[in-house]
């Protein structure tokens, strides 16, 4: 046996509430052109509310850029001055006895010298270290050394120290300054009398 749907006229009588008149669809409001920072409008068009969450203009994100490089430019040139130009220590002397002064180089010829510390040379109690070596970028600081080298006298030179070498600065990172003369006899303290090897009477 089918199922068939009873289909009266009563329900025909109901009112269709999707069927009714039709309504002319309302024409969309052509949108607002959005105004560029060229448009002289542009400036005085108020900012809205949620300006600060929407998207920068591309324009702003190139200042931004350029204002990072600046900032890395700045500190570049800071650093290479304070690790190549600032000496972290000047004024200081060394004593002894030059052993050479040359004036070499392949690009940038300097001047590169060699010192022999006095105290080191008279300390028997210990081994010697090593020999102060140095640059010159002064032509009257080099010349007045060479004329020294042949001589044999101890010297005292200036120097400053660096925290790293340039190639038209020399080879190393102490820059000799100024030279001079110095009498042996004041480098050291002269030797006590008093004391005398262990096991020795004393005169």
């Amino acid at each position: 046996m089918k199922f068939r749907p009873n289909f009266s006229d009563d329900e025909d009588d109901k009112p269709d509430y999707f069927d009714g008149p039709d309504v002319p669809e309302q024409p969309e409001e052509p949108k607002k052109p959005r105004l560029t920072p060229d448009n002289p409008d542009y400036w005085d068009e108020e900012e809205s509310e949620f300006a600060h969450i929407l998207p920068h203009h591309p324009r702003r994100h190139i200042v931004w850029v350029w204002l990072g490089v600046a900032v890395l430019a700045i500190a570049a040139c800071i650093g290479f001055w304070l690790r190549y130009a600032s000496p972290y220590v000047e004024g200081a002397t060394q004593s002894g006895y030059l052993e050479s002064i040359e004036y070499r180089g392949t690009v940038f010829k300097t001047y590169e010298g060699v010192l022999l510390p006095y105290k080191e040379m008279h300390d028997t109690t210990q081994i010697y270290n090593r020999d102060f070596i140095f640059s010159v970028t002064d032509k009257e600081v080099a010349r007045t050394l060479r004329g020294y080298l042949d001589r044999g006298v101890p010297l005292r030179v200036t120097y400053k120290k660096y925290h790293a070498t340039l190639p038209w600065r020399g080879s190393s990172k102490l820059v000799v300054t100024d030279v001079d003369s110095v009498n042996p006899a004041i480098l050291l303290p002269p030797e006590n009398p008093s004391e005398s090897v262990a096991g020795e009477p004393e005169d």
